[in-house]
């Protein structure tokens, strides 16, 4: 009897990648409450003792979920950040990135769900929740620095005022995700924009 090589088993587990992919598609079409592991097994093609053996816990799968969903907004933002060009037209892009496409946003679900787990998850995840904000934090304070150091931006704390900024679009965000009244992404978009033109425009343009 001649028994397949381990890549040829019909029994193998898909790539993590895959999983993962498959769990954020699932949120995205039947949201948060069509996640579950015996569902995504099926998707998959494994058992939910399977799924377990790779993520322990549901919480381990969200928090796996929203860090692959991170990588690719995070080499989407470095993409768009490191485009030649005025420093505003790629706050601007940032900012676009950073806000949800609408109500019910698969990746803003999903983050939304992991930080209100996060009140019990231990220092690890709590860790690497703090690695993905770091990484939109520094592209911020980066981005900004420079705009001041051209003179493009009025001269800011770069730090605090990243805090400050992320901390309007978390807010503005989140009621574009929840789908509260008046907050529609476009009237988001609006309203940071205003607030960037009063905060970051030289008092002295050209000077």
């Amino acid at each position: 009897m001649n028994v397949p090589p381990p890549s040829r088993r019909r029994n193998a587990a898909p790539p993590r990648e895959e999983l993962l992919a498959a769990a954020m598609a699932t949120i995205a079409e039947r949201g948060l409450d069509g996640l579950t592991m015996a569902g995504l097994g099926r998707e998959v093609g494994m058992s939910s003792g399977h799924l377990l053996y790779y993520f322990r816990t549901k919480d381990e799968l969200l928090l796996q979920t929203l860090e692959w969903s991170e990588g690719r907004l995070g080499a989407e933002r470095s993409s768009l950040l490191s485009r030649l060009g005025p420093a505003r037209e790629r706050l601007d892009a940032y900012v676009d990135l950073y806000v949800p496409d609408g109500h019910r946003d698969p990746h803003w679900t999903l983050w939304l769900e992991v930080w209100n787990r996060s009140q019990n998850a231990d220092d690890d995840a709590r860790a690497r929740q703090a690695a993905i904000e770091g990484a939109w934090h520094r592209d911020l304070v980066a981005l900004l620095a420079e705009g001041s150091s051209r003179g493009e931006f009025r001269a800011v704390d770069a730090d605090r005022f990243a805090a400050r900024l992320r901390a309007l679009l978390d807010g503005f965000s989140v009621h574009v995700a929840v789908g509260i009244p008046g907050t529609s992404r476009e009237q988001v978009l609006g309203h940071v924009g205003e607030f960037i033109d009063e905060a970051l425009t030289p008092v002295n343009p050209g000077t």
